[in-house]
């Protein structure tokens, strides 16, 4: 059985650099035909596809968040990790790790970007 779990730091200051950690357990992150994703659901709004990673390791970005995000893996420890530079408070929201169009994410983080 495939799980997902995110990591990372729950609250953010402005201007800096979130980071975040999605662990792979039960798949490879490297299995042909694997593609990795993340995703995000600000208060009150709606799901966000901030990008993903593919099996042979290359990123795709949302173009709104492209100039701002790094999707990169680890094949070692099978994880992958999302970077989102100088971020502000509407990038507060959860933050959801998964395997493109499957059933398989994770239960969510919270970030909250705050001074």
């Amino acid at each position: 059985q495939v799980q997902l779990q995110e990591s990372g730091p729950g609250l953010v200051k402005p201007s800096q650099t979130l980071s975040l950690t999605c662990t792979i357990s039960g798949a490879s992150i490297a299995t042909t035909n694997y593609y990795w994703s993340w995703i995000r659901q600000p208060p009150g709004k709606g799901l966000e596809w901030i990008g993903h990673i593919s099996d042979l390791g290359k990123p795709y970005y949302s173009p709104s968040l492209k100039s701002r995000t790094s999707i990169s893996r680890d094949t070692s420890k099978n994880q992958f990790t999302l970077q989102l530079s100088s971020v502000t408070p509407e990038d507060t929201a959860v933050y959801y790790c998964g395997r493109m169009a499957t059933v398989y994410w994770g239960q969510g983080t919270q970030v909250a970007v705050s001074s």
